[in-house]
């Protein structure tokens, strides 16, 4: 190609991205979720996709690509056509930890952060019958007897995995990972008394908190959750320091027109603000929390994947 054809290339290379941002959307659009069907990741998506459906006028397919900590899901979406027909719906762990625990990972800066839709904070809990009442219970019992307290989680890298790491850097204490295949077998385990405590989804233990079966100590996140407002946050709890709360985002392929991004991010905060995707939202202990702009999700991304990469590092934590 001649210099004379390149500005005629680009002129036609920038009328075809208008043509399809301005007909977009006009066939359904694919979300795509790192997790297997059931899990919190896949519950918010299918909630998600109904409203956002209605939204975009087109149907929303939730397409399910477990594995590696949902970074074959996102290495997917990094790689897909930039046209706004498929989305990635991860937590940190698709985004932001995959990348800090293998730096080899280079997806990230193939992916657009549309934006943040919502966040949920574990909750630290016990055997309802455990002597340990309170965080400070727990600090004192773990400082009595180091290396004694077993912690469950679901696996190495996990988010409980990382919200009990947080802890003990903080605390000074020293206790033994019980690593699960999932969530569902490290709650058994506190249960069975094999752990004296884990670091759970709401899912996954607000109904045996109510069944008096567990006792919560306290939500991961700084304040009390509204949607837990029984269950004090870490700050009233006695470590202002800790704040770890997971949370949902949404991502496009780099290079997707800007017009296409601002559709998707206007029709993704509309649809998530529906009462009937609230109601299933609160079940699972997820509030939603909104970008006001892409940039300024891109902006909180930066924030948050330094945490983890430090966070990584002081704690040791690998996947190997």
């Amino acid at each position: 190609m001649t210099k004379l054809r390149w500005p005629l290339f680009g002129a036609l290379v920038l009328a075809f991205g208008v043509a399809a941002a301005q007909t977009y959307p006009n066939r359904p659009v694919h979300l795509v979720v790192g997790f297997a069907p059931g899990g919190s990741t896949d519950v918010f998506a299918r909630a998600l996709a109904v409203p956002l459906a209605r939204e975009l006028g087109q149907p929303v397919v939730v397409e399910n690509r477990p594995g590696a900590g949902s970074s074959i899901a996102a290495d997917m979406v990094s790689k897909a056509t930039p046209d706004g027909y498929t989305m990635l719906l991860s937590p940190p762990s698709g985004y932001s930890v995959n990348p800090a625990l293998n730096p080899r990972l280079d997806y990230q800066k193939h992916l657009l952060p549309v934006t943040l839709l919502g966040s949920s904070p574990l909750v630290v809990v016990v055997n309802a019958s455990s002597p340990i009442k309170s965080i400070g219970d727990l600090v004192e019992e773990a400082k009595k007897a180091p290396g004694k307290l077993n912690y469950a989680t679901s696996g190495n890298g996990s988010a409980p995995h990382f919200c009990a790491a947080l802890f003990m850097q903080l605390t000074g204490v020293d206790m033994v990972h019980l690593p699960y295949k999932g969530g569902a077998e490290s709650v058994q385990s506190v249960l069975s008394g094999d752990a004296q405590v884990t670091f759970a989804t709401p899912p996954t233990v607000l109904s045996l908190v109510q069944a008096g079966r567990l006792r919560a100590l306290a939500v991961t996140s700084r304040e009390r959750s509204p949607l837990m407002p029984d269950i004090p946050g870490m700050a009233e709890a006695g470590l202002p320091a800790y704040d770890l709360a997971s949370w949902y985002g949404l991502f496009l392929p780099a290079g997707t027109a800007p017009a296409v991004v601002q559709t998707v991010f206007d029709a993704a905060t509309k649809a998530v603000q529906q009462p009937d995707i609230k109601t299933v939202l609160a079940r699972e202990g997820t509030e939603v929390l909104l970008s006001k702009s892409p940039q300024d999700f891109a902006g909180y991304l930066a924030q948050d994947s330094k945490f983890w990469v430090d966070l990584v590092k002081r704690s040791g934590i690998t996947v190997n």
